[in-house]
């Protein structure tokens, strides 16, 4: 006889909502930053290259994907991942303070300084708390997957609505807003501690985990990695580098879609593709938006199919395959965008085409993405759980690192020969990793 379905902890909406806050600032940021720097000084911007705005936006999202290394392993064996969340909340929104006041580069270095250690505070050990919160580790992936749902909730509110102020009211009047949403996110999550139990009151090395038997952790707490440990967390460390090469893709598309196919006020604002539908301009930030509406609207239904899936007597499919087809699909979002060049000739692609490209990302994202916290936090040692949940960002730090330097190179480039070659690329190496799975599994399952 099936059982009841269990209702998910208060505790995990407490955590999740925590995401909604802090993700609707970042990314209307992120936007902000790319399109703000390179606006003329008339139109409220800094008047500056888009390959600079490209570069520092790049560099702000890189920074807060490095940090959370560091935060934690600080919530590994120093500071309570509760306090953490909350001390890094509060820098977030004095990082964001900063921009309010910014006419200049200067204190825009400022925010990025502030933001990014808030987010190594925060990202990670928010994540674990609400992975502890489980007495099932089951349960993880479809939590994790809802989660995720919760982020793209709040960049879909800030790309699709927060954005629309810019207008009216100029950009550093929303950089204030962003900041006031996460000190509202610090007020939510401290007035609502008692909803997590003892959830990440003590640092992670105490594992708190429900679903590890009480022999083991004490047994885990006395004594070094196992060499199963040390085979797990290098499996933990393999996907996130494969998923690397598929954030490196994912953040360099926005450029063409912002700069190539989008428009604005600027030279370097090309208007490829026809954003008007009757007497309506459709914001290029919404390229954001259509984003996070399919995550949000993925999540819950993906939640379930990875339920169904792990009920199977194969099981689920593996983390390596799913990062393999998230691959495959943002690498078909450029051929994409390449057969809307080639069609449009010398006129405008239909907006059709960039909704394509964004929902290939999109579906790509969700496959993988929301299930890494998951995959850590089933695999990982507690004495380096809040480390390897920090780690796991670092792959979009690596692609932020890095893809300002090719999309400067694919400037100079024929587009379908540039973005369908790199297309191409990432689909092979999305093959090679499905085809490689089948060994690499056996790693996560070492004892």
């Amino acid at each position: 006889m099936e059982t009841a379905k269990k209702k998910r902890p208060f505790g995990f909406y407490v955590c999740a909502l925590g995401f909604t806050f802090e993700r609707c600032a970042f990314y209307v940021v992120k936007y902000m930053l790319a399109i703000w720097i390179a606006t003329t000084v008339g139109g409220g911007g800094l008047g500056l290259s888009d390959v600079y705005a490209s570069s520092i936006s790049a560099g702000f999202v890189a920074a807060t994907y490095i940090t959370p290394m560091v935060g934690g392993y600080i919530a590994d064996y120093w500071l309570s991942p509760r306090l953490c969340v909350i001390i890094g909340m509060i820098l977030m929104g004095l990082g964001y303070l900063c921009t309010w006041q910014a006419h200049s580069m200067t204190l825009v270095w400022v925010m990025i300084i502030l933001v990014s250690v808030g987010t190594g505070l925060f990202k990670g050990n928010l994540s674990g708390v609400n992975g502890l919160l489980f007495e099932d580790k089951d349960e993880l992936n479809s939590a994790f997957s809802i989660q995720y749902s919760f982020v793209n909730i709040g960049s879909f509110i800030g790309t699709t609505f927060v954005i629309l102020l810019i207008q009216p009211m100029g950009f550093n009047f929303v950089f204030l807003l962003c900041a006031i949403f996460l000190f509202v996110d610090a007020i939510w999550f401290a007035m609502n501690s008692r909803a997590l139990g003892d959830a990440g009151k003590k640092p992670f090395k105490h594992d708190q985990r429900q679903f590890v038997d009480k022999e083991k952790k004490k047994e885990a707490e006395s004594k070094p990695l196992t060499s199963g440990d040390k085979k797990r967390i290098f499996a933990i460390v393999l996907v996130t580098l494969f998923s690397a090469v598929f954030w490196f893709v994912w953040y360099l598309a926005y450029m063409p879609a912002y700069f190539y196919f989008g428009w604005g006020d600027g030279e370097n604002f090309l208007n490829h593709a026809n954003w008007v539908i009757g007497s309506f301009t459709v914001p290029t930030a919404w390229f954001d938006s259509m984003n996070a509406l399919t995550c949000i609207i993925l999540g819950p239904v993906l939640a379930v199919v990875w339920a169904k899936m792990a009920k199977r007597p194969k099981g689920d499919m593996s983390m390596f395959k799913k990062t393999a087809l998230g691959m495959m699909l943002v690498g078909l979002a450029y051929i994409v965008m390449v057969a809307a060049d080639l069609i449009r000739g010398d006129g405008q692609a239909s907006l059709l085409w960039i909704v394509l490209v964004s929902l290939l990302m999109s579906v790509g994202e969700m496959i993988f993405s929301p299930l890494g916290n998951s995959f850590i936090t089933m695999l990982a040692p507690a004495k380096v759980l809040g480390l390897l949940l920090g780690f796991w960002p670092i792959a979009v730090f690596i692609a932020n690192l890095t893809y300002p330097y090719l999309y400067g190179w694919l400037k100079t480039t024929t587009f379908w020969v540039g973005y369908g070659g790199l297309g191409v690329v990432v689909i092979v190496l999305g093959l090679a990793l499905w085809i490689a799975s089948k060994s690499l599994d056996h790693l996560a399952s070492e004892k």
